[in-house]
Formats: structure tokens, C-alpha cells, sequence
């Protein structure tokens, strides 16, 4: 999860993410390079290829729900495609409908003699109390349980819930008395951290929170995943986050009593996702390493995107699918906060990848560029708006659940498609030098646009004055639509009457 420094525990996390970038450079899945020039080119759409029914976009809650996930304007900007005022402007709401919720490590409780042991480096609003805070008692109904702590975050959840939004269940760390050191943010060598004997107790955390969720919070999770970038080697205990180390033998372990715990708290339809790795090479590796028995209990595959425009997503992709199994991509980051490093990774997702959903780390962040609005971290005070807010606004309020991504064999743009409306949607980042895009839909049998063959766009320019601008301008020229971008512009194109 989430960025380098300060979001990393150390300075590793930089280093192996740039390695990463540079291998993976001249592969399948590769870099869209900033700033290079390149004639016009024509992106053909192809309705005979789609990659499946688009189920959504999301964001984990915690941290920034730790300070705001009270705020109701806040989970309207988030979660509805109202226009919300903040800070005296009119933003559009983002549309999304994935809520993560983070099932905390921490407590600051006596057990006999034994206490949490908390990073000298982690800030206090990262560190997430979970609710199972004494071992000696299993029962979720019995005073080892508080059920009351964590209250912003569980009230971001229930605003989510309401606005129409499913929901994930994921834990960055098991609580911190399962932890061999007993400090949720990882090991003194960034190994395995969860106790042999408590894989067990940290599904069994999982599952009634599950549990408590659906009878007392009115939220039914989708799904549940018991890691969060298991097998990466950065979970310091002087770290800045909560974290764990758990290797792929343990997940296998971990996984197998998550299914019996579910089924043991009457939560049996939950499904389980794994592993939520860092990366799109590692994400493969672990999932090529469980047996059938171990693949057959998980029903989504979750990955992270902090190779950047590094990878093989495409072999990851393939794997999955092979193994019948969704494919989510659950987090992405990065520290450019024009948005278009997120428009450059987002479009290799869908060119390469596949993912049926695809969620942002954190909404809200204190470091410039990281989130797509800033807050203050010592005063807790939000502030100013990111333009990759209204990048991001370019895909999630148009490319919307149950649509079908349609095959346009470029990493410049993406392509959606709602049968029912006869709406096709076209996002595309300019990511060099100016030019002009041709969109050929030759290969539909009806292309006639709204009146007079107008094609409504959205356009944002972080170099430039457009932050989601709609125009009125545009139309068709038969079968085709050509558009001209300025360097580093996005834009988002309404094409209706379209017939397959």
C-alpha cells in the first residue's frame, strides 16, 4: 500500500520500485513515455474484444478516514457523482463504489504483563485499533472485544454503504499481540511476523468483524482478504505504517482457516481475495506458488500497482483468468499530483492487465501529490485539491459498473460500453507532445452521436487552465472521431446511438 517516504517505512521501497520501472521497461506492459514525441495516430475500437463487465472503482479508508470519515461532504465527493461544494468550488463527485475498510492491529490495552509495542516512526492516525484486544477470550460478545473503538473509519464505511457502495474487508497486520514482537508495524528483519500458533486467530478477527459488520453496521462485505503486500520485505519494526511479513506458506495456512472461520460465523457467501502483493511480478509468483487447494478457496485475486509502468501485467492477467478467478487491482499511488502518472498506469491496466475494478490508495493524503486531496498531518486541517482529482473524475464518473471494456489495442486510451444506453465511452491521456488522436468505429454497426453527431468531451489539462471542463464541440465525421490533444491532456468522449 500506499507511497514511498513518508507512507514507507524506508527508503528500500524507492530503490526496488525504480528497479522494478526500468526492467520492465521493454516488456509487454510497458511504459508510456512522458514527454516523448510521436506522430497522430489512429486507435481502432473493437467491440468483438471486451475484457469483461466493469464492476468499479475504489479507495481504501483508512488513513484518511482515521480524520474525516465523519464528514458527509466528504463521502459525497467520494462516493456520489453529486457536485459538492468544498472550500467554496464545485467538484464533481467521483462516482465510486469500493469501500476497503482496514481492520486495525493496534490497541494500547494491558494483557497481563504484555503490551503493544509501537514503531517510534508511526503517527498515531495510522495506527488503526482493531476490536479483538485480549486473547484470552475468543468470544466476540465477551469484554476481550471492543467493539466501540475505530469510529471514523467504521463511519466512512456506513456513509459508503449508503451512497451505494460495496465493500472489502483487509488487514494490514494481524493485531498486535499475534505478532511475534508484538509490534504491528513488522519484524526487526522484515520476515514473517504472525506467530505460528495465531493464524487461526487472525482469520477468526477477520470473520467477526465480518460477522459484526452485516448484524450491527449494515455492511455486507463483499469480500475479505487477510494480507496487505505479504511478501514484501519493507514491514520494519521501525516502521511508519502497521505491516507484516507472511510468506506464502503461511498464507496458504491463513487462507484455509479464513474459509472455516467465515463459515463458522454464518458469513459463509463472503468470498475470499488474496494476497494484495505489491507488485504485478510478485503477485504472480505468490499466486503460482498455492496449490489447487489453496486457489480453489480464493475467489479474487487482488493486486497492487506500485511497479508503476513496470511488470508483466499481462502475464499476470493471464494466470488469473486461466484459474477462473476476478481480478482486481486494489491499490495504486504514486506522488505526481498533475494525475497523469495515474492516467499512464491506469491505461496499462486496462491495456495489459484486465482488472474488473481498480481502486486508489488513499483519497485524501498529507504529502504533495499523493492523494487527490491534500490535509494537513500535524493540524488534521484539509486543504487544497490535486488536479489528478479531476483526472481520476475523467474515468470513474464515465466508465461506469456494468459496462463492458472494449478491446482499442493502445495504451493512449480506453474504451466502455453500455448496451443498454447504446453509450460508448472513450478516456484518453496525451502523455507526449501535442497531436491528434483518431478514434476509428468502423467496426459498429451504427455510429450516430446525439443531434447533428455532437460528441460531448471532459477535458483536463494539469499544465494548463481545464479541470474537467466539459465542451460541447466535437462531432463525429461518419465512422470516425478526430480530436486534437495538447501535451498532457486527458480527455473523456460521450458517443451515443452505438450499435454493436
Amino acid at each position: 500500500m500506499n507511497s514511498s517516504v513518508p507512507h514507507r517505512p524506508t527508503g528500500v521501497r524507492i530503490t526496488r520500485r525504480t528497479a522494478l520501472a526500468a526492467a520492465g521497461a521493454a516488456i509487454a506492459g510497458g511504459t508510456l513515455g512522458a514527454g516523448v514525441s510521436r506522430a497522430d495516430a489512429t486507435i481502432g475500437v473493437n467491440p468483438g474484444v471486451n475484457y469483461g463487465i466493469w464492476e468499479g472503482w475504489g479507495t481504501s479508508l483508512a488513513w484518511w478516514a482515521n480524520v474525516f470519515g465523519d464528514r458527509d461532504d466528504f463521502a459525497d465527493l467520494f462516493f456520489t457523482t453529486k457536485t459538492v461544494t468544498y472550500n467554496g468550488a464545485a467538484l464533481p463527485g467521483l462516482g465510486l463504489n469500493i469501500a476497503r475498510y482496514n481492520l486495525g492491529a493496534s490497541s494500547w490495552n494491558a494483557v497481563g504483563s504484555a503490551r503493544m509495542v509501537a514503531s517510534p516512526n508511526i503517527p498515531r492516525f495510522k495506527q488503526v485499533e482493531g476490536f479483538w484486544q485480549d486473547w484470552n477470550n475468543e468470544d466476540p460478545a465477551s469484554s476481550a472485544w471492543n467493539w466501540n473503538v475505530d469510529a471514523k473509519q467504521r463511519a466512512a464505511l456506513v456513509k459508503a454503504t449508503q451512497r451505494g457502495a460495496m465493500s472489502e474487508l483487509f488487514a494490514n497486520s494481524p493485531m498486535w499481540w499475534m505478532c511475534n514482537n508484538h509490534n504491528p508495524s513488522g519484524a526487526a528483519n522484515a520476515g514473517n511476523n504472525l506467530q505460528p500458533w495465531n493464524h487461526r486467530q487472525h482469520a477468526l478477527h477477520l470473520a467477526a468483524t465480518a460477522r459484526r459488520a452485516r448484524d450491527h453496521w449494515g455492511v455486507n462485505f463483499r469480500t475479505v482478504d487477510p494480507f496487505n503486500e505479504p511478501s514484501s520485505p519493507y514491514w520494519h519494526a521501525n516502521g511508519t505504517q502497521e505491516g507484516c511479513g507472511i510468506d506464502a506458506t503461511t498464507q496458504r495456512s491463513v487462507l484455509s482457516h479464513m474459509r472455516a472461520e467465515l463459515n463458522r460465523q454464518g458469513v459463509g457467501g463472503i468470498g475470499i481475495a488474496a494476497s494484495d502483493e505489491t507488485s504485478y511480478d510478485l503477485a504472480r509468483t505468490t499466486w503460482n506458488s498455492f496449490d489447487s487447494t489453496t486457489k480453489d478457496l480464493v475467489r479474487q485475486v487482488n493486486v497492487h500497482g506500485y511497479q508503476g509502468t513496470g511488470g508483466r501485467r499481462d502475464l499476470l492477467g493471464n494466470d488469473v483468468r486461466a484459474s477462473g478467478k476476478v481480478l482486481w487491482n486494489t491499490e495504486h499511488g504514486d506522488g505526481d499530483g498533475s494525475g497523469l502518472q495515474t492516467a499512464r498506469c491506469l491505461l496499462l491496466d486496462f491495456r495489459w492487465l484486465h482488472p474488473t475494478a481498480w481502486c486508489y490508495w488513499q483519497v485524501m493524503d498529507p504529502t504533495a501529490g499523493w492523494g487527490l486531496v491534500r490535509y494537513d498531518g500535524g493540524t488534521l486541517r484539509a486543504g487544497a485539491v490535486e488536479t489528478k482529482f479531476h483526472v481520476l473524475a475523467q474515468f470513474t464518473r464515465h466508465i461506469r459498473p456494468g459496462m463492458r471494456i472494449l478491446d482499442t489495442g493502445s495504451e493512449l486510451a480506453v474504451a466502455a460500453y453500455d448496451s443498454t444506453a447504446r453509450r460508448l465511452v472513450i478516456v484518453a491521456a496525451n502523455t507526449g507532445a501535442a497531436q491528434t488522436l483518431t478514434f476509428d468505429l468502423s467496426r459498429f454497426g451504427q455510429v450516430t452521436g446525439a443531434t447533428g453527431g455532437l460528441v460531448p468531451r471532459w477535458s483536463t489539462i494539469p499544465a494548463g487552465g481545464d479541470r474537467y471542463t466539459p465542451r460541447q464541440d466535437t462531432r463525429l465525421d461518419g465512422k470516425l472521431l478526430r480530436v486534437p490533444f495538447s501535451a498532457g491532456q486527458v480527455q473523456t468522449f460521450q458517443i451515443d446511438g452505438v450499435v454493436v
